[in-house]
């Protein structure tokens, strides 16, 4: 069975909804970092001195690995369904096939 990674970039308010739909639909295993980036919302305009500057936006990039495009579907709807205002800026979502994972402590390997 194919491993796929869904990889989502969502608003920081929606992380808490987010990790109860993944931990109701069973998902445990999920990584979170904090980064920074811009879409249609174009970052925020700060004005200083007469001078327009563009900054970066914070978001939230979740990552989840599981077996099939079944289980990677319900993660997306989980997250989906957590995140959507209808607004800019709610976030993406990418899907990805994983070739392999390795298991360090046991040297487990899944293709």
């Amino acid at each position: 069975m194919t491993l796929k990674k869904v990889e989502a970039f969502v608003r920081p308010g929606a992380l808490k909804k987010i990790m109860l739909a993944l931990a109701e639909a069973d998902y445990p295993g999920v990584t979170v970092s904090e980064v920074q980036g811009h879409g249609r919302q174009r970052g925020v305009k700060e004005h200083y001195r007469d001078q327009t500057t563009m900054s970066l936006l914070t978001k939230l990039k979740i990552e989840v690995v599981v077996e099939g495009a079944a289980q990677a579907r319900k993660v997306v709807d989980a997250i989906v369904k957590a995140s959507r205002t209808g607004e800019y800026g709610d976030g993406k979502i990418f899907v990805f096939n994983v070739e392999q994972s390795l298991v360090i402590r046991t040297g487990e390997k899944r293709v």
